[in-house]
């Protein structure tokens, strides 16, 4: 492959990255104030946040079955973002609980079906060059910290009862994007033998891989939930709430960029544990330290370790145990698994312990969801094939 058309194909592939992510930064850090604003109890609004994640655990799979059996996933991955896109345009109606749980359903089902089917196009489409990975996929960490930074800043001025509207050129950049990358010629797959995918899922490491992920997903959803409400009860303003997030996100930005060092030195599984004991701290300095500024900017740094560390070990962990045949399920299984499930559970459970007690019960209730995954991690986590 000649350096330019490298180039092409690298701007290609990051541009969607960069749009989906960006979508990410507007929604997370302030749908959850939004929702508050439009006068939803912490309960309503944890079960509307896990919509997010709840509708990874189906869609994923059904889109990622769809694209192994047809290999036409650039096709899908434009249809997804264009669906998505109209049904979210249901927000503007303003239909009540009931309603917009219904739109998010609608809206999340072809939304999450992009990112499971767009890794792989990604990474088949890198080949040989896979270490260039992160170097795409840290796009998607810049599109969110310009998102969150934007979005923070302007509703410094304006009503948060605006955010769905602040959405839409963002929605236009995913759909716009998902046309740059070039159409695949219709690869099918070819025939596992029978049986295979059970015999790997049966594996009593990729058990204990899925569980410590699914785990991990419930300690983020108090984070992904109630993290902008527990810092605007701390006083800080939407500005700050937004540079924080930016924060998280920039950390992980740098481990992307120096995460195969990290690899060179060190198992998978080692990586795995010791990030998960960093979140874990992480969690317990966000709920006790909150005012304590510095403290809050060490936590928020630490999401170099809960969310890049263990994504990036997790997307090798998905390549080396499901290999070609069934990668597109493999990253499907990881997506609705744990991103799904996982997320799902852990911001529902973050509404009753915030409903019931404080949101700094939700973050500690996260960080002993982190103790058994890390006991899980270090008995039963194995390196997967070609890992020293």
């Amino acid at each position: 492959m000649s350096s330019e058309r490298s180039r092409d194909i690298y701007w290609r592939l990051s541009n969607l990255y960069f749009w989906f992510f960006a979508l990410l930064g507007g929604l997370l850090p302030y749908w959850s104030l939004y929702l508050q604003d439009q006068g939803y109890s912490y309960l309503q609004i944890a079960t509307l946040m896990a919509t997010i994640q709840l509708t990874k655990i189906l869609a994923p799979s059904v889109w990622g079955w769809l694209g192994d059996r047809s290999g036409q996933r650039v096709r899908l991955v434009r249809f997804g973002a264009i669906t998505g896109s109209l049904f979210f345009a249901g927000v503007f109606l303003e239909p009540g609980f009931y309603g917009l749980l219904l739109v998010m359903l609608a809206f999340t089902f072809f939304w999450n079906a992009i990112l499971p089917l767009y890794e792989v196009i990604t990474l088949r489409t890198l080949g040989s060059q896979k270490e260039k990975y992160g170097q795409v996929r840290l796009w998607g960490s810049v599109g969110f910290i310009g998102a969150v930074a934007g979005v923070g800043g302007v509703l410094e001025v304006i009503p948060v009862h605006y955010l769905p509207w602040l959405l839409l050129p963002v929605f236009g950049g995913i759909a716009v994007s998902s046309f740059l990358v070039p159409s695949e010629k219709g690869e099918r797959k070819e025939r596992a033998p029978s049986g295979s995918l059970k015999a790997i899922v049966t594996n009593p490491a990729v058990i204990s891989f899925f569980a410590m992920n699914f785990l991990l997903q419930v300690s983020h959803g108090p984070y992904y939930t109630f993290f902008s409400i527990h810092l605007e009860q701390h006083g800080y303003g939407k500005l700050p709430i937004g540079l924080l997030w930016s924060l998280g996100v920039l950390s992980e930005i740098l481990l992307f960029l120096v995460m195969h060092r990290f690899t060179r030195h060190l198992t998978l599984r080692h990586i795995a544990v010791g990030a998960l004991l960093l979140s874990m701290v992480r969690w317990i300095l966000i709920a006790e330290l909150t005012d304590v500024v510095l403290v809050l900017i060490f936590a928020q740094a630490l999401h170099a370790a809960s969310y890049g560390a263990l994504h990036a070990v997790s997307v090798q962990y998905i390549q080396g145990y499901f290999g070609k045949h069934h990668h597109g399920q493999g990253q499907a299984l990881y997506s609705g698994l744990t991103f799904g499930a996982g997320g799902a559970v852990g911001a529902w459970m973050s509404g009753f312990l915030v409903e019931g007690f404080s949101t700094s019960a939700a973050f500690l209730g996260g960080a002993v969801a982190l103790v058994l995954a890390v006991f899980i991690a270090w008995r039963g986590l194995e390196s997967p094939p070609g890992d020293r």
